[in-house]
């Protein structure tokens, strides 16, 4: 089974965010990029698939070269290869296009993807790939066993879970449940050093048009002063929470 894990270069969540350029350009000055969470689970069930049934794995993105320090995390945590498409990840439809390319061309039977990216936050890309590929969809999933070719899977629904029945080749959506946060997987020194010499191979982009582009970014309005109330005076509790909070 040749699997294709795809991969976003976020900023950490504990970074600082900031913005230039009268709000159009995000400011990457002193930001720590990672892997997008959603993505990390993916590449998590990838290794067991590789571990469990012999599986190869790919790991892609499409980004500029500052993007490889995390591919080459990627292949310290395990994957066979990688594959850095060279162009700026600016628009949903043009990054599933590229995505897309490659795995069709690659023949990939599986298509890992993460729900959504922590940046954007568009949550596009995985149904857009299964579209453009031909190839069936399960997005929110949670839970991915494959036999042959054949595939059962789990995704989140409102109020629950739904088990689904698919073949491959087959594109999903993961995020957390996929895998446990506690069976991610840190590089340890000697997968760093097996990673410098696996193959990282820059591929040109097709021709995509950006179909969005981001017109301005607002951060959210600070929070505001807290008021600290005695527990003695609830009149004046439940006249802030009626007339300022407007909760009751």
């Amino acid at each position: 089974m040749k699997i294709l894990v795809c991969i976003s270069h976020v900023p950490d969540t504990t970074s600082k965010i900031n913005f230039t350029e009268g709000d159009t350009k995000f400011d990457t000055t002193g930001v720590q990029f990672v892997i997008n969470p959603n993505d990390e689970f993916g590449l998590t069930r990838a290794m067991w698939f590789k571990e469990k049934q012999g599986a190869n794995v790919t790991v892609i993105n499409v980004g500029g070269a500052e993007t490889e320090p995390t591919l080459r995390k990627a292949l310290a945590i395990g994957a066979d290869a990688a594959i850095r498409v060279n162009t700026a990840a600016t628009d949903g439809f043009s990054v599933a296009k590229q995505l897309a390319h490659v795995a069709k061309d690659g023949g990939y039977d599986l298509v890992i993807a993460g729900r959504e990216s922590i940046d954007y936050n568009g949550g596009m890309v995985p149904g857009m790939i299964a579209g453009l590929i031909n190839a069936n969809f399960v997005n929110n999933c949670i839970n991915l066993e494959v036999d042959g070719n054949k595939a059962t899977a789990i995704r989140e629904i409102d109020g629950g879970k739904e088990t689904v029945s698919t073949s491959l080749p087959l594109v999903i959506g993961g995020q957390k449940g996929l895998v446990e946060e506690s069976d991610l997987r840190i590089p340890n020194m000697r997968g760093i050093m097996m990673a410098r010499q696996k193959p990282l191979t820059v591929l040109d982009p097709v021709d995509a048009n950006n179909e969005t582009s981001s017109v301005k970014f607002e951060k959210p309005a600070p929070k505001g002063a807290v008021k600290l109330v005695s527990p003695d005076n609830l009149d004046e509790l439940v006249s802030l929470l009626h007339n300022e909070a407007k909760v009751i």
